[in-house]
């Protein structure tokens, strides 16, 4: 049979055919338990003889039905959910790590995915590199000195939406043998397939793209089989599930996260144009334009760009903190990826209790701005960003 298209599995992937009383959507399954009719029943289950739910913990028809439709969309051997991206991050890494293991990681990243390499793996006796965003002959000396076990680097990442060389992290992986784990958040499976593109684990926040509705919190890892078994080994242990509404919902955002996703490219790609041609900003970051320096390798390893953008204002910290809140459309909040417009500033929200001299370092600027469009009229969005520097100049 042909294989299906990406937005034709994101509707039906994963779910039964024939569902309970003939629903069209999957049940919502609220239960802690499930219960066997006679002990013969716990003893197929326990020797894998059937395949069947037993407690929360382990599994749920509903996030069931979430795992497989995540795997169809990114094509992976195996999928497992999680209570928030953070979760899904730090699950990875110790699922996979153990006492005495080295991981390198790039220096523009997530905050909170650097903090736990840096400050809470040391404790479990894993230490990690951090290693400048595309200074493959940095990364490749630190993982040859350590003989790394892993390297996690994002892709597009967060906030300047660098691209990472997937055929040379490919390559150095042949290389050294060390597990490569892609976060893929930025891209989403509609516009990246890093598991094909050689990434041994792709991992997502689920609360942004996936979702897709600003409305619920969520991770996912994919990736072959074995590996995905031992991160979910880890988290069946330590907790981190994620509970039968949310998988509910997830499920509902899956199914529009193709034309999702084609609007929020083209959202994107206009207001970095009209944002980029603007006397009023100093620079522009989104790898859909020409000027963006990973430009070439986002048009090699993705289909699109995505809703957010990254921008320097031409301006001070009062005239930036002017303009975000004259911003009327656009609501300030610290995310991304869902139908409404939002905005974010990075110095501020996330790296207010850095020293200046550490903001500089990391390169978050008093200007420096986060956009994340939604699949509102580009029009209007357009507007709002006009107004908002009409009245920061008055």
């Amino acid at each position: 049979m042909k294989k299906k298209g990406l937005s034709t599995q994101a509707v039906h992937a994963g779910e039964p055919e024939r569902q309970y009383m003939d629903s069209i959507t999957t049940p919502i399954v609220m239960t802690s338990s499930y219960t066997f009719t006679h002990m013969n029943d716990v003893m197929d289950y326990i020797t894998k003889k059937v395949d069947r739910f037993e407690y929360g913990r382990y599994g749920n028809p509903t996030t069931a039905a979430v795992i497989k439709k995540l795997a169809a969309l990114e094509e992976a051997e195996d999928a497992e959910v999680f209570d928030c991206g953070m979760t899904a991050v730090s699950c990875t890494l110790l699922g996979l790590l153990r006492s005495g293991d080295h991981l390198v990681i790039t220096d523009d990243a997530y905050k909170k995915t650097t903090m736990f390499c840096e400050k809470v793996l040391p404790r479990f006796g894993i230490n990690a590199s951090v290693v400048k965003m595309g200074d493959y002959d940095q990364m490749e000396h630190e993982v040859a000195k350590y003989g790394a076990k892993l390297v996690l680097s994002e892709t597009p990442t967060n906030p300047y939406l660098n691209i990472a060389d997937m055929d040379i992290l490919s390559g150095m992986k042949e290389r050294h043998g060390f597990v490569l784990a892609v976060d893929a958040t930025f891209a989403s499976p509609v516009n990246q397939r890093t598991l094909a593109q050689g990434a041994d684990v792709v991992i997502h926040s689920a609360t942004k793209y996936l979702g897709g509705h600003n409305d619920i919190l969520g991770g996912a890892v994919l990736g072959g089989r074995e590996l995905v078994e031992k991160i979910r080994d880890y988290r069946n242990t330590t907790g981190g599930v994620m509970d039968a509404m949310t998988s509910f919902l997830l499920l509902r955002g899956l199914k529009t996260l193709g034309i999702r996703m084609e609007r929020l490219n083209q959202n994107g790609l206009a207001v970095a144009r009209h944002l980029d041609d603007h006397p009023a900003v100093r620079k522009v970051y989104y790898p859909g334009l020409p000027s963006h320096h990973d430009h070439e390798k986002a048009r090699k390893f993705m289909t699109g760009f995505g809703g957010v953008v990254t921008f320097e204002l031409d301006a001070d910290l009062q005239g930036t903190m002017d303009f975000l809140s004259n911003l009327k459309l656009f609501k300030i909040a610290p995310s991304f990826g869902g139908v409404e417009a939002l905005v974010t500033h990075p110095m501020t929200v996330s790296y207010y209790d850095h020293s200046p001299e550490e903001r500089a370092r990391l390169g978050i600027h008093d200007e420096l701005i986060r956009m994340s469009v939604g699949i509102e009229d580009v029009e209007d969005l357009i507007d709002d960003i006009e107004q908002a520097l009409g009245e920061k100049a008055k």
